[in-house]
């Protein structure tokens, strides 16, 4: 029995070793769930009826507010529109405002850029204690002397993007 003892006591001393070889503890993982950023587009930009010069390119600016200021062409009486976004998400949280460069208007066979684009709010916004706000856009058209008569579309929608600071 006491070769037996020995046996059990070596193994003990030699397992010893590898039991102070090793720690453990313990961690808790914690996140905090936002609402996504939506954007949601409300109304298409509109720069009106546009009555092009014979003698001289010209542009159109169109406010965030819905105005329209021409330099070189005359304005019909369609009243112009800006583009209207409704941004939705975590209450009271802001966001940044990334506009496009530029974008092609074009009737089929004759184009126009349209660039130049504002915002209100500019640059970045506030969401309201109930998450949202409305986001206008604005932009100038550029028109050709002699622009050929009829009805210009963009090309490819122009993209705007809004994202949480």
């Amino acid at each position: 029995m006491p070769t037996l003892s020995r046996i059990f006591a070596s193994a003990l001393l030699l397992a010893a070793p590898a039991a102070f070889a090793q720690s453990s503890a313990s961690a808790s993982a914690t996140v905090k769930i936002n609402k996504a950023i939506l954007l949601t587009k409300d109304t298409d930009m509109d720069f009106g009826d546009v009555y092009a010069s014979d003698t001289a390119a010209g542009t159109v600016v169109l406010t965030t507010a819905d105005t329209a200021t021409p330099t070189g062409v005359l304005l019909g009486t369609t009243t112009p529109t800006s583009a209207a976004f409704t941004v939705a998400g975590a209450n009271n949280k802001t966001y940044a405002i990334t506009l496009p460069g530029s974008v092609t208007l074009s009737n089929g066979a004759q184009t126009m850029t349209v660039d130049a684009f504002t915002s209100n709010p500019n640059g970045t916004g506030t969401l309201s204690n109930a998450g949202s706000q409305t986001l206008k856009v604005g932009a100038t058209l550029h028109v050709g002397q002699s622009q050929a008569e009829g009805t210009y579309t963009s090309t490819a929608p122009f993209t705007v993007t809004v994202g949480y600071n």
